[in-house]
């Protein structure tokens, strides 16, 4: 485990603070959310299982040109701004080496205790103003989907779906599946 470099004391953090920051292995994920920091706690065995669950999904149904990926990879919004969604979707063309720059088509929280107020509310605001067109919050306890999609620069719940009822959803590409498939190992 490396050291923690020392933090300003007072105002937003810059990329270089972040950057420095990141660095350290500890099995924490750290994002940059408007110049604060956000740390939280490896992902337990459920998280887990939900995120290989929808990973394999994605990932066979889409089309050529589209690529989907689990966390950690950065997002960055400006130089104040770097996320790591659960999963996400983007256009191959928009990746570089080291992340996406700009905003994905698709982002996936699934949520937890100690970061569902982040994933609604501060990411949620983050994503929508960034242009994310489909965020999707999946709920382990629920088990539940809910989809929000983009519209006027807010988020519209599209669709809930909970248990063995089926989301249904055409973008960013079309794909069906029911909450409690999540739960299978």
């Amino acid at each position: 485990m490396g050291l923690m470099p020392t933090l300003p004391r007072s105002g937003p953090l810059t990329l270089e603070d972040f950057e420095a920051i990141r660095d350290v292995d500890d099995g924490h994920r750290y994002e940059l959310i408007d110049g604060s920091l956000v740390v939280t706690p490896s992902p337990v065995p459920l998280h887990q299982t939900v995120v290989t669950e929808l990973l394999f999904s994605l990932r066979t149904t889409a089309p050529p040109g589209m690529r989907v990926f689990v966390a950690p990879l950065d997002v960055r919004f400006g130089m104040d701004t770097v996320l790591q969604p659960d999963l996400l979707v983007a256009a191959r063309g928009d990746l570089t080496d080291q992340e996406l720059p700009s905003a994905p088509l698709l982002a996936v929280e699934v949520l937890s205790p100690s970061t569902r107020r982040i994933d609604e509310l501060l990411k949620r605001d983050r994503f929508a103003a960034a242009g994310v067109p489909s965020y999707w919050l999946v709920d382990p306890a629920g088990p539940s989907v809910t989809v929000l999609e983009l519209g006027d620069g807010a988020y519209r719940e599209a669709q809930v779906a909970r248990g063995e009822e089926w989301v249904r959803v055409t973008a960013p590409f079309p794909l069906e599946f029911r909450p409690v498939d999540l739960l299978q190992e």
